[in-house]
């Protein structure tokens, strides 16, 4: 019997990893894959090809208890200092994607997009110096334990994570790759 007992919890233990292994939140592009480079249509119009338009986002795993999403653009290349290329918060928790091209247009109800650091609100695409090399732009989507109370749409990334400090309740990130040659 106890051979049997401990069979059945190993088991039980099994069923769990395996139903709740995929359960971690995950965010995924079919615009770019991770760790590959940025077709040139979501860079800044400046950029030769460039049509500024935001990338196609898939969001999976969101924990229960999430309120909202939150998701970020941050150019993480040293010489960009933390640059905001999109924000948007207080996306519906349920929120399955962001279709491309969205920003501006056709956001998930309820969200709102904040300021990038070239003074719009909204998705601003890469545009980095030329010859500046090749800069790492994270998208990272936040499960929110609340809806978050904006004062003033103009942030950092700094002030975003401060507001949702204590309400994360997961996040995950992509990376795509931009160099202006």
């Amino acid at each position: 019997m106890l051979a049997f007992g401990i069979s059945i919890i190993h088991i039980f233990r099994y069923i769990l990893f395996i139903l709740f292994k995929g359960a971690r939140m995950k965010i995924s592009s079919d615009s770019f894959r991770g760790g590959d480079a940025i077709d040139a249509r979501h860079a800044m119009k400046a950029i030769r090809g460039g049509q500024n338009i935001s990338p196609h986002l898939v969001i999976s795993g969101v924990p229960a208890g999430a309120k909202t999403l939150a998701v970020a653009c941050i150019d993480r290349h040293p010489m960009a200092q933390g640059w905001v290329h999109w924000m948007a918060v207080n996306l519906p928790a349920d929120t399955a994607f962001i279709s491309e091209g969205a920003s501006g247009k056709s956001m998930p109800r309820g969200s709102l997009e904040l300021g990038n650091t070239f003074g719009a609100q909204g998705y601003g695409g890469p545009q980095p110096p030329r010859g500046s090399g090749r800069h790492a732009y994270e998208f990272t989507v936040y499960a929110v334990s609340e809806i978050l109370r904006v004062a003033d749409r103009r942030m950092g990334e700094s002030e975003l994570l401060e507001l949702m400090r204590g309400k994360i309740l997961a996040n995950d990130s992509i990376t795509g790759y931009f160099e202006n040659k």
